[in-house]
């Protein structure tokens, strides 16, 4: 082999150390990249990544490695690096319209949904057949408000590719925000009806029957999903809400983190659209109590989920502490730049081990996910120092209801004579139990209570 052939090789693996060495194996830079692509597609991002790296270390110029490099990156987290990769492929492959694509991905994901659109375009124009392109062209308009242009992106992709997924996902998504019901649950039918698992159609068209009161089709949805994926945590507790079967004390932790991992992004923005008031319900309360905040408490917000209580606990804390089971969450609450500590743990456990150390514990619309309270407000009357006040929010049950329920939805409600019960076996005083309104849903006020309790 000359000197010129050994240089568009790769070494694959070197012998054992307690061996004699035999001559390293070596595979062609084309064996490479597909042992490389391999490796990528099985999860094993190490070896892919040690791969790519060979491959440009003999064939810098190399536009496969550098596109695929930029992808392991950005799944990798490292997303300016991936641009700047998937960029010096393009410029070396112009007509390389799966990177234009992928880079269109990753802009996506970084927000830049103009850039995004543009690379889409592109891969359209160098290939009009390319159907994840008009998929995505269609998320991107979609997020931008554009609804007729993505859903003439959707059915695009659709008719390039009559067995696209998450073309028909997506266009249930749109069809849901332009309040075409039934057009919504058609589409995500016709998504699971193709064959693959796809969680996401599960879980929206459960969604989207049971918020038009189509109770039984939506435990139907969510017996299918089980069938794919017995322990899912979301279509566990999405069965339990719609069955009224094997109904759970409270939500499990996995539940949580699944549900609030999936919207940390943008359950801010969610919530402003649904007129969202429980912080500043709570916060209401903590003023009377308190009406010359003067840095001088230790508060804990207990479910401080992205931190949109924070701003308004600082001026009463000399010392700040949020808590919450997912780490989505907490990143977002932790860019608010308001707490002294966050810290990720369950709720309950927390609190238990935190004795006569908080002088204000508040939690909103946090102890929806708790059917019996007994344990939390066990727990936070041991957490507070005497004299301390909690307070919370919760759904409310109809008036004829006493104790809690799971609703269809997934959240628990409660009724006002089983808060006062379990407040008083807790050793909590009822200071003050207020009918309120907690936001909007489906156009609709969603009744709560606010509760005010002291530990004597």
């Amino acid at each position: 082999m000359s000197s010129n052939q050994r240089q568009n090789r790769i070494v694959k693996h070197s012998a054992s150390r307690n061996k004699p060495k035999p001559r390293p194996a070596e595979v062609s830079l084309d064996e490479a990249l597909a042992l490389a692509i391999q490796s990528h597609r099985d999860g094993k991002a190490a070896a892919a990544l040690e791969l790519y790296r060979r491959i440009l270390a003999v064939h810098p110029d190399h536009p496969d490695a550098l596109h695929f490099l930029g992808v392991l990156s950005h799944q990798l987290g490292k997303s300016a690096d991936a641009i700047t990769l998937i960029r010096q492929a393009i410029a070396i492959n112009p007509q390389y319209a799966d990177a234009y694509n992928n880079l269109g991905n990753v802009l996506k994901e970084q927000g830049q949904l103009e850039a995004a659109l543009t690379a889409y375009r592109q891969a359209i124009a160098l290939r009009p057949d390319h159907a994840d392109a008009h998929n995505n062209l269609g998320t991107v308009l979609n997020a931008q408000g554009h609804f007729d242009e993505a859903i003439a992106a959707y059915e695009k992709a659709i008719a390039l590719q009559a067995q696209h997924a998450d073309a028909y996902l997506n266009l249930g998504n749109v069809f849901k925000k332009q309040g075409k019901v039934d057009a919504t649950i058609q589409a995500y039918l016709k998504a699971i009806s193709l064959g693959d698992y796809h969680s996401d159609a599960y879980r929206n068209l459960g969604a989207a029957l049971y918020c038009e009161g189509r109770i039984e089709e939506a435990a139907t949805v969510y017996r299918k999903w089980l069938s794919y994926d017995a322990t899912h945590p979301v279509a566990l507790h999405m069965l339990a809400a719609c069955s009224g079967e094997n109904v759970p004390l409270r939500a499990s932790d996995q539940y949580i983190q699944a549900v609030f991992n999936r919207f940390a992004a943008s359950f801010d923005a969610q919530l402003q659209k649904l007129d969202y008031r429980a912080p500043m319900l709570v916060a209401a309360v903590l003023a009377r109590e308190l009406p010359n905040p003067a840095r001088q408490c230790v508060v804990l917000d207990a479910g401080c989920g992205t931190g949109l209580c924070g701003p308004l606990l600082r001026p009463y804390a000399r010392r700040l502490v949020g808590v919450d089971l997912s780490p989505g969450m907490l990143e977002k609450a932790r860019n608010r730049g308001v707490y002294d500590e966050l810290v990720r743990a369950e709720l309950t456990e927390y609190m238990s081990g935190c004795l006569a150390t908080s002088d204000v514990i508040v939690s909103a619309d946090v102890l929806i996910y708790f059917g019996e309270l007994g344990p939390a407000l066990s727990a936070a009357a041991k957490a507070l120092r005497p004299g301390g006040r909690l307070i919370f929010s919760v759904e409310r049950t109809t008036d004829d209801e006493d104790g809690f329920h799971l609703n269809p939805h997934g959240r628990y409600s409660h009724s006002e004579a089983y808060l006062r019960r379990t407040l008083e076996a807790a050793h909590l005083v009822v200071r003050s139990v207020e009918a309120v309104v907690l936001r909007q849903e489906h156009k609709q006020p969603v009744p709560g209570l606010v509760v005010l309790a002291c530990k004597p």
